[in-house]
């Protein structure tokens, strides 16, 4: 089925997207790992693969609408060499996947493509719900301080 290139172009916008955060969450979780915070390691992995199925979702639908997936498009991935750098940066990328996303939903609306609608919906809420962890985290840092909010990653075992 031979989609609207503008819808097909938003999708890329998101593939880009999801593409830096499977590489920005796993970087961080294999050095939240290596620095023994196994806790907030398995929480950027999972987030990482949640990622990848976010890139298959669109991948899969930009072939359905006959577009050509842009898989080498990358933003800057930015590694955070501490904690607070790693969720700052997760935090700066999911607020700019919120925006596309809303974007996305808002265009595929005008032009009646229902499906690209539901999956960009779909995203969103998660990226949402990503948007409102990190917050969390950093709230929790500024009220505990970041030694004893590091002192909580610490558990669970190294994978």
């Amino acid at each position: 089925m031979k989609g609207d290139s503008e819808i097909i172009d938003a999708l890329n916008a998101g593939l880009t997207i999801e593409l830096t955060a499977i590489n920005l969450y796993f970087i961080h979780s294999k050095m939240c790992r290596d620095w023994g915070y196994n806790t907030l390691a398995k929480h950027f992995y999972d987030e990482s693969i949640e990622e990848m199925k976010h890139a298959e979702y669109l991948i899969d639908r930009i072939l359905f609408l006959e577009g050509v997936p842009e898989i080498a498009r990358y933003d800057v991935i930015r590694v955070g060499d501490t904690v607070e750098k790693q969720l700052a940066n997760a935090l700066e990328l999911e607020l700019k996947a919120v925006s596309t996303y809303n974007d996305g939903v808002k265009l595929a609306a005008d032009k009646k493509d229902a499906g690209s609608k539901e999956i960009m919906e779909r995203i969103l809420v998660e990226s949402e719900e990503s948007v409102d962890w990190t917050e969390t985290q950093q709230h929790v840092i500024s009220e505990v301080g970041i030694q004893l909010y590091l002192s909580t990653q610490t558990g669970g075992p190294a994978e």
